[in-house]
């Protein structure tokens, strides 16, 4: 296994374990930690994607990610 495939790995388990967390009521959907898990998880698929690059997979972690880093500005300027 490459560095790359790991790193997708890692990335899908991130997301999956966030979502999980949501759904067992361990995570508040929005709240910091969820927000970064699911923004670390798209992003390191991203990474993977560099190098067996798909379109469709990556329109969706990329707008994952942009809408998990758009929560969190909205966390950390409410708690300002």
């Amino acid at each position: 296994m490459s560095a790359w495939e790991a790193a997708g790995l890692v990335g899908v388990l991130t997301t999956l374990a966030a979502y999980a967390l949501v759904q067992l009521h361990r995570l508040n959907a929005v709240g910091a930690t969820a927000l970064w898990m699911n923004f670390l998880g798209s992003s390191l698929i991203l990474v993977s994607l560099s190098q067996h690059f798909n379109l469709s997979a990556a329109a969706i972690e990329a707008a994952w990610a942009a809408i998990s880093l758009f929560g969190l500005v909205r966390v950390l300027l409410r708690r300002r």
